[in-house]
C-alpha cells in the first residue's frame, strides 16, 4: 500500500497525497540526493544470476530493515537525469516473486506503481516499501560452486547506500521486533479493557457485548493534524452505508444504525471522539471511539432483545443471551469503520482488528439465531461456552469491498464457530 507521505513530499513541499510523475520529475531535476529512504536506479530490476544476490530483493528488504522508502527506476543515481524506463518492460508478478522467493520473513505490503508524463514519452517505476514492523528480514541466496547451500545476510539502509548488518546489529534488531509486538498486544489489551469498563460498568440487566478494536500497525505522527467533529459524524455515517452493502441480510441492522441518534454529537475524550447510547437507557446500548490516531473502539449489547415476545417456541435460555445477526453485523461495521478512519486520515499501514464477545461475570453464553421465515430460536446443539476467544484480523485502507466483506465473514465464523454454529452474512 502506498505511503502517503514521502521524502519527495517532504523535499517538494506538498502535502500528503498519492505520488505524481510531476513530484517525481521536479525532485529528479532539482538532484534531490539519495538518503536511507531513497534510491534512483537507472535500469529496470533485472534477474538473479549466478553467484550474486537478487539486487531487487536486497535493495527493498534493507529499505524494509531501516525505516522504509522508495525505489525509483528511470532515473540515474549521481545526476538524478530522468532517463525513464519502458514501461512495457514492467512486470509486478515477476519482481514480487523474486522478493516472496528472497526474502524472509515475507513482505505483504510493497507497492508497484508505474508514472508516465501527460504525452506518455517518459516513465517512472516506483516501489514504495514501508518500514517493517517484521524486521529484521534477510536475504537469501547461492552460491556459483555451491548452488545447494543457501546462505542469508541482513541488508540495511546506511545514508545513501546498503550496508550488512553485524550480528549484534541483527541481535538488537530482534529485540527491537519483539518489543514492538509486545507493544502493539499491550495497547490492543488496554484499549479492550477500556471498551469493557466503559460498557460493563452500569448494565441495567446482564448481558454479552461484542467488543473490537482496531488500531494501525504504524501509528501517525503525533503532528497529523486531529480528526474534525463533523468528520467523525459522516465517517461513522460512510462507514454504515458500505457495511450495509457487504451483506445479504438486510434484516440485521448493524450497530452503526442504532448510533443515528448521536451521531451528530460526539463528545470529545483524549484525541478521540465518543459515540454513545448508553446513557439514553432505550434501545440497543452501542459505544464507539473514533482515535486522531486512526484507531477505532465499537461495543455492542448483544442480549438486548435477543428473544422478542412472539418468540413462543423456542426453549428456555440457560446463561446469557447472544444475538448472532447482531454479531455479524457488527462484525462488518467494525471493519468498515476501521478502514474508513484509516482511509481518511492517510493511514500508511494494515491494521490491526481484535473482536471477542464478554460478559461482566462468566457465564454460559446461548447464541439466538433466525431461521428461515424470520423466526428467532436458540438451537439445541449450540454450545454454550463461558469464555470466547478473540479473533484478529488484517486488514488496509486500500481494502475494496469483496475483501473486507471476506475479512468480516472469516472473523464472524470464528466468533460463531465456539457456539459450535456454522453462521454466514
Amino acid at each position: 500500500m502506498a505511503r502517503s507521505w514521502t521524502r519527495l513530499h517532504e523535499h517538494l513541499g506538498t502535502p500528503p497525497g498519492p505520488l505524481t510523475f510531476d513530484m517525481v520529475k521536479q525532485a529528479a531535476d532539482a538532484n534531490l540526493a539519495e538518503s536511507d529512504d531513497l534510491d534512483w536506479k537507472e535500469h529496470l530490476p533485472q534477474p538473479p544470476r549466478e553467484g550474486r544476490w537478487n539486487e531487487l530483493a536486497k535493495d527493498v528488504a534493507a529499505m524494509a530493515n531501516t525505516r522504509g522508502g522508495l525505489l525509483i527506476y528511470g532515473v540515474t543515481d549521481k545526476t538524478t537525469v530522468p532517463v525513464g524506463i519502458n514501461p512495457g518492460e514492467v512486470n509486478t508478478q515477476q519482481y514480487a516473486q523474486w522478493i516472496r522467493n528472497h526474502v524472509q520473513p515475507y513482505l505483504p505490503d510493497l507497492t508497484f506503481t508505474t508514472l508516465a508524463s501527460p504525452d506518455g514519452h517518459l516513465s517512472f517505476l516506483i516501489i514504495d516499501v514501508p518500514a517493517s514492523p517484521m524486521a529484521p528480514h534477510h536475504v537469501y541466496g547461492t552460491a556459483a560452486k555451491d548452488k545447494d547451500q543457501q546462505a542469508a545476510v541482513v541488508p540495511y539502509r546506511d545514508r545513501d547506500h546498503t550496508a550488512w548488518m553485524a550480528e549484534y546489529q541483527i541481535e538488537r534488531a530482534y529485540r527491537e521486533r519483539f518489543t514492538r509486538t509486545q507493544h502493539a498486544q499491550d495497547e490492543t489489551d488496554r484499549l479492550l479493557a477500556h471498551a469493557l469498563d466503559n460498557s460493563l460498568a452500569d448494565q441495567a440487566d446482564p448481558s454479552a457485548w461484542f467488543v473490537a478494536v482496531a488500531r494501525p500497525e504504524q501509528s501517525l505522527p503525533r503532528t497529523a493534524p486531529p480528526l474534525a467533529r463533523e468528520k467523525a459524524s459522516d465517517l461513522c455515517a460512510t462507514a454504515r452505508a458500505r457495511s450495509q452493502q457487504l451483506t445479504r441480510n438486510r434484516l440485521a441492522a448493524g450497530p452503526l444504525t442504532g448510533l443515528e441518534v448521536v451521531s451528530s454529537h460526539p463528545r470529545p475524550g483524549l484525541r478521540r471522539w465518543v459515540f454513545s447510547t448508553l446513557p439514553l437507557r432505550t434501545g440497543r446500548e452501542i459505544y464507539t471511539e473514533l482515535h486522531h490516531d486512526g484507531s477505532t473502539v465499537l461495543a455492542v449489547n448483544l442480549s438486548w432483545k435477543a428473544l422478542r415476545g412472539d418468540d413462543t417456541e423456542a426453549p428456555e435460555a440457560d446463561g446469557i443471551l447472544v444475538d448472532a445477526d447482531i454479531v455479524g453485523a457488527s462484525c462488518r461495521d467494525a471493519l468498515a469503520l476501521a478502514r474508513e478512519l484509516a482511509r481518511h486520515l492517510g493511514v500508511d499501514s494494515s491494521v490491526n482488528v481484535t473482536a471477542t464477545i464478554a460478559t461482566a461475570e462468566p457465564v454460559p453464553l446461548t447464541p439466538v439465531i433466525t431461521e428461515y421465515g424470520g423466526f428467532r430460536s436458540i438451537p439445541d446443539h449450540a454450545h454454550r461456552p463461558r469464555h470466547i476467544q478473540p479473533i484478529t484480523a488484517l486488514i488496509t485502507p486500500a481494502d475494496e469491498d469483496d475483501h473486507l466483506c471476506a475479512s468480516a465473514q472469516e472473523t464472524f465464523t470464528d466468533l460463531m464457530h465456539q457456539f459450535g454454529i456454522i453462521a454466514y452474512l
